[in-house]
């Protein structure tokens, strides 16, 4: 049995089924690159009225804040898709505690959406999914998953990268459903 669930453990963390909603959310973190280019294309496909790009807005990396960096990809980047992207800025370093931040973005936007189409890297998307849900059910959630062959991959134990990402994530999702989903 345990084998059987060690063989799963990968693509239990994967969630990827993108509904159309009024809003998408690229959540910040490893393979930010992948997932921008999963949400743009997402939003390009009609998934989407507006696409949020969530960034980092406490650090510097050479005298600039990463919602700088970002605001300005995007003016390089969206091209004909810049009116419907925006930076969502966060402050703290937490799947949970972006939920403040991205709800604070969304209920910006006029008028306020209904449902939001979730995008963040394969290995994280359970868990996101979960908490966004769990912390912001006022919005109907929806899930994409994006791709980075350098992290993870659901045969978690083919390479040493994929399995540490497994375990990380298994740690979380652990933390998750017995400590913080109950505060």
């Amino acid at each position: 049995m345990l084998g059987i669930l060690g063989f799963f453990a990968g693509s239990l963390l994967i969630r990827d089924n993108p509904q159309k909603a009024d809003a998408i959310v690229v959540l910040d973190g490893d393979s930010l690159d992948e997932r921008y280019e999963r949400g743009m294309s997402l939003l390009r496909a009609g998934y989407g009225k507006h696409l949020f790009l969530d960034t980092n807005d406490e650090s510097h990396f050479y005298g600039h804040k990463p919602t700088e960096y970002a605001a300005n990809f995007l003016k390089e980047d969206a091209k004909e898709m810049l009116p419907y992207v925006s930076v969502c800025p966060y402050n703290e370093d937490s799947t949970i505690a972006e939920t403040i931040y991205v709800n604070r973005c969304l209920r910006a936007m006029n008028p306020p959406p209904h449902s939001v189409l979730l995008v963040t890297s394969d290995w994280h998307s359970a868990r996101a999914f979960s908490v966004f849900r769990k912390k912001l059910p006022q919005y109907q959630w929806s899930m994409a998953s994006a791709s980075d062959i350098r992290l993870f991959g659901p045969h978690w134990w083919r390479h040493r990268e994929w399995a540490k990402t497994a375990l990380e994530e298994w740690v979380r999702v652990a933390w998750w459903n017995v400590v913080d989903r109950w505060r």
